[in-house]
């Protein structure tokens, strides 16, 4: 695998992570559960996951997907393929996330407490899955990303921990 086509790897990722990383700035407001219980009596998601940073965070890493379009224009077919990519990687590390937050709240897991795997991979999995039918990567830069996402997810927090973004460098 060739150096050139890992860049490619992480450029073609680069919108789940902006998506990921944005609700901690954009967030707040109407948790997406409203405040309901699962049948176990706990929260479905919690309040940390909100409308705002959800489409936020949406909106923000499709906004990088049209950036990137600019930038490396024969990366995409087109503007529209960058647009809908851009979308469906930033959706669904999104849902992933949720996910992520709907099994922490299962395990009686407190808000902001790490999973190990589960935060660091559960965005990303869903990202390439919500993905896949518009453009897809090769195993090889998929298990790339399975190695450096996490290194990426930790660093993001740990900065967004130093700037007072996050209450939890985790």
């Amino acid at each position: 695998m060739s150096l050139s086509s890992l860049l490619w790897a992480f450029w073609y990722i680069v919108p789940a992570y902006i998506a990921n990383a944005s609700p901690v700035l954009v967030g707040g407001g109407r948790p997406i559960d409203g405040g309901r219980t699962w049948g176990d009596g706990r929260r479905i998601f919690g309040d940390g996951k909100t409308w705002r940073g959800f489409i936020g965070g949406v909106a923000i890493g499709t906004a990088s997907g049209v950036i990137q379009y600019f930038l490396t224009p024969d990366f995409y077919c087109s503007l529209e393929t960058a647009i809908l990519l851009a979308f469906l990687l930033s959706f669904g590390a999104l849902f992933g996330d949720l996910v992520g937050s709907f099994f922490k709240r299962r395990a009686n897991l407190p808000r902001g407490y790490p999973a190990i795997g589960l935060d660091q991979l559960g965005f990303l999995i869903s990202a390439l899955a919500f993905a896949y039918p518009v453009k897809t990567l090769d195993s090889g830069q998929i298990i790339f990303l399975l190695i450096v996402s996490p290194f990426v997810h930790w660093g993001a927090n740990y900065f967004a921990y130093r700037m007072g973004w996050k209450s939890v460098p985790w």
